[in-house]
């Protein structure tokens, strides 16, 4: 049920992004069509003003009236911004300026030193040989086509982007289903062999004979049962009840100790001797140091050191586990984490991307390579809190 929920959620991402697709083209048609609806308007305006402006010229016969007529022309552009000055540079008229400022001397004569900078003026001459000069900038319009390709640009970008985050995220949840799905099956299908062991150590413990070995099998089936009961804790919230994290520590190092070779030396360096007290879950955190260090016994090829360091303050506990192994390239720190990661012919590099999951989803800490050289060894870095934020 769960599943389907994922996909059906994920079919709805994609059908309103398709919406939201076809709204922005929609509406930059729509844009883009009234502004050449406005062009169409102005040049057919324009078309009426030179018309006019011919039959004038075979008309006009003083000073006063060819005046007249360039001001009439001029009052009739609404869109161009328009600063008519005489021969002393002093503005006759100004058109189309910015709503507040058009009777304001100082911001006329700014706006007249920018037009200056921008377009040629027009010349008007008149029949006593004084001059008269137009000044203007884009229109309104004009500027807004002008910008309009970078704003749209600007919106497709911005929703490729999201369009990326989506899928991205979407891309990711359903690798969690996977992984969650994958752990719950694995727990399930542990269970039945389990059992069944259960049982033949109930029928062999009736009996007096192998009493070593019957207990060693009651000790793996438990390691079975607890192996279960992690995997299917994978995807839901596990309960972190306050847990002494030195006991999980000794019990995990002790544990890896007698599976391990001989020829690995383990070394714990605790700075207090007494309880450190956190939000934990045993078994999963105990699944951790398993994970770290069985990643240090590979990239020592079962020879060397481990050194676990434990370190606490008044927020934190912080955990270090060094190596003495191959060490792990600087462009791989992160790398690591990723699941599939692996350096080894064999196995399915789970075991670092289980552990990030667990301290840091989970435990709401971090987990990162400290430090590592090639050929010198790597250090992993575990800090985890001593209070969970609600």
């Amino acid at each position: 049920m769960q599943k389907m929920t994922f996909y059906t959620h994920k079919k709805r991402w994609k059908v309103a992004l398709f919406i939201v697709a076809i709204v922005i083209g929609v509406l930059s048609l729509t844009y883009t069509g009234r502004l050449v609806k406005k062009m169409e308007v102005e040049e057919q305006k324009n078309m009426k003003i030179w018309a006019e402006a011919q039959t004038a010229l075979t008309n006009m016969d003083d000073m006063q009236q060819e005046i007249s007529f360039y001001l009439k022309i001029v009052s009739k552009n609404t869109t161009i911004p328009v600063i008519l000055v005489n021969h002393n540079d002093s503005i006759v008229t100004a058109i189309n300026i910015k709503k507040g400022k058009e009777h304001n001397p100082k911001y006329l004569y700014h706006k007249l030193e920018k037009m200056k900078e921008g377009h040629e003026r027009i010349v008007i001459d008149f029949p006593d040989g004084t001059k008269n000069y137009i000044y203007y900038e884009d229109s309104t319009i004009l500027k807004q086509l002008t910008i309009y390709p970078y704003v749209q640009l600007g919106v497709i970008s911005l929703f490729i982007l999201i369009s990326y985050l989506a899928f991205s995220s979407s891309r990711k949840a359903e690798q969690n289903q996977v992984w969650v799905g994958m752990s719950k099956e694995t727990a399930h299908q542990l269970g039945t062999p389990i059992s069944s062991l259960m049982a033949w150590l109930e029928i062999l413990e009736q009996t007096d004979e192998n009493k070593s070995y019957i207990k060693e099998m009651g000790k793996d089936v438990k390691r079975l049962q607890m192996v279960a009961e992690r995997f299917s804790k994978i995807g839901s919230l596990p309960e972190l009840p306050l847990t002494d994290l030195r006991k999980i520590l000794d019990a995990a190092i002790g544990y890896m100790k007698t599976r391990t070779s001989k020829n690995i030396k383990f070394a714990l360096h605790y700075n207090t001797t007494g309880e450190v007290i956190i939000p934990l879950n045993g078994s999963l955190f105990h699944w951790v140091i398993e994970n770290l260090v069985k990643n240090s016994v590979d990239a020592m090829n079962g020879k060397g050191n481990i050194s676990i360091y434990l370190v606490e303050n008044a927020k934190e506990a912080i955990i270090e586990m060094t190596d003495s192994g191959k060490g792990i390239p600087k462009s791989k720190h992160k790398t690591v984490f990723n699941p599939g990661y692996t350096s080894k012919e064999r196995g399915w590099g789970l075991g670092l991307s289980l552990s990030k999951r667990i301290v840091e989803n989970y435990h709401k800490g971090k987990i990162f390579v400290h430090n590592s050289e090639i050929s010198h060894g790597t250090t992993f870095k575990i800090v985890l809190p001593k209070q969970q934020n609600s």
